[in-house]
Order: structure tokens, then sequence, then C-alpha cells
């Protein structure tokens, strides 16, 4: 018997190993120093090198707050030769997670006192985690979409294919029998209305639309030959509605990364111009 040893393949989750290892180094090199100061002095905010800690993270901050400006100013980028959006997206990823270490750093690994402070701090962390979560979640959510689903969707033109299923439904069913008329408004009419969001598919996609297709078996049982042929029109409609909210499920889950990220990331700028602000004429 065989045995074949797979390795593990960095690329596949990281874009970039080699910004990986260069992370991987800073943080290495800004915990070493860290602990080397700390065998001669207490650090905190007020003092050299709790500033010091502090002026690295809002210059990487906004470094990284500057992939958004970059974004909407396509054609100026490519006219400077600003340089390949991939490069800014992943200084964005690890300068911004270098930021958050600092952030500790500059507080001395304590919570801050303080109403300002305390924001800071608990919006630094906020905008660092629900990044990762986003970056991890557009590397999954792609893959398990493509695997296990039949269509692709474009999350913006789900309202109008999901109007177009239920329009060429009702078409249908209005040639159907009672049977499939009575089985049609109980189970079926009611997910055509619009997309909806399903906890179980963030579980097992194909779990979530089988268990409901199998409910078409039933009915196919008493049928006559042509209306089996019509309800498999009506089936094959019904498990791409279901697809559909699939898609939609999952991808609203990327759009709502996205709100709770950008919004907080542009309060934390401006929390962290008011602290400078604050440092330098107070």
């Amino acid at each position: 018997m065989m045995i074949v040893k797979q390795s593990f393949d960095l690329k596949r989750w990281v874009q970039s190993p080699e910004w990986l290892w260069s992370f991987v180094v800073a943080v290495g090199f800004f915990l070493l120093m860290y602990l080397l100061n700390a065998l001669f002095s207490e650090i905190n905010p007020a003092n050299w090198w709790g500033l010091t800690y502090g002026t690295i993270a809002s210059l990487l901050m906004g470094g990284a707050a500057l992939l958004g400006i970059r974004r909407r100013s396509m054609n100026l980028a490519a006219k400077m030769n600003l340089g390949k959006s991939q490069v800014w997206l992943q200084f964005h990823l690890y300068a911004g997670t270098l930021s958050l270490l600092l952030v500790f750093m500059h507080s001395g690994f304590h919570i801050p006192m303080g109403a300002m402070n305390w924001w800071l701090w608990f919006l630094s962390i906020w905008v660092t985690v629900s990044g990762l979560v986003g970056v991890f979640i557009q590397k999954v959510i792609p893959r398990i979409l493509s695997s296990a689903l039949s269509i692709e969707v474009l999350y913006d033109r789900i309202p109008e294919l999901v109007s177009e299923i239920r329009e060429a439904a009702e078409k249908l069913v209005e040639t159907c029998t009672d049977p499939i008329k009575d089985f049609y408004r109980k189970n079926v009419a009611a997910a055509l209305v619009s997309p909806q969001s399903r906890l179980i598919y963030y579980v097992d996609i194909t779990g979530g639309i089988q268990s409901r297709i199998r409910q078409f078996e039933y009915l196919r049982r008493v049928l006559s030959m042509e209306e089996k042929n019509k309800l498999d029109n009506l089936e094959s409609m019904y498990r791409t509605k279901l697809e559909i909210d699939a898609h939609y499920t999952l991808q609203k889950a990327l759009r709502w990364c996205l709100y709770t990220h950008v919004p907080i990331s542009l309060v934390l700028l401006v929390l962290i111009i008011l602290h400078i602000y604050a440092v330098l004429y107070y």
C-alpha cells in the first residue's frame, strides 16, 4: 500500500509568501526591541520608547489607509506608475496588522486610561480583526461556491435573476394540474419571492439544498409522465433559486466584512489625528 504525503502549499492560502516572511521578521524585530527596552525601563505611552512605537503605528496605519485612495484614483495611479494594486493590497494587510502590535507596545501591553485612548485601542483591534476575517472569507467563500454549486452569480444581479425565476415558475404552474399548483403554493412560492439568507449555507451548502429538493420526490410518485416533466422543470427552477440564495448568503458575508471594516477604519484615522494633535499641543 503506497502512502502519498501531501506537502502544505503556503501559496494556496497566502498570495505572497515573501510578504508574509517579511511580516514575520518585522514582528520578531519589534518584539525583540520591546524586550530589550523593557529590561532597562518601563514602557508607557508618554516616554520616549512608547512615543516611538506609537509614531510607527500611526505611520503604518496611515500607509495602509492609502489603499482606499489608490482604489478611487486608478487612472491617476496608472499614469504616475504608483505600483501594482496587489502590492498595495499586501502592504495594506501586513502594515495594518503590524500596526496593531505596535499599538500594544505603545501602551506597554496595558489597557490604556482615558476615553480617547481606550477607543483608539479598541478600534485598532476591531479594524485589524475585521480585516483579517475579511481576507479569510475572501479566500474561502469563492472556493466553496465554485466547488459546491453549478452556477456563478454576480451579487448585484441576484434580485433581477430571482424575479425572472419567479415569473417563469408562475407561468409554468398555470399550465399544471391542481396537485402541482397546491404544492407550489405551499412549498415553493414563498422561497421565490426574494433572495433569502440561510444559516445552513455557512455549514453545508449542498445539504441545505438537497433537503429542500427532496420534497419533490413525494409528489412525483403520483403524477402522470407529462406532469412529471413539468415538475422536473419546476424543481430545476427551485434548485437554481436555492443556489442563488447560497451565493446571496455567502457573498453578503463578504459585503458585511467591508461594512464593518471600512467605516470604522475612517473613524479610527480621525481619532488618530485628534490624538496626535492632543499630544503635540497639550
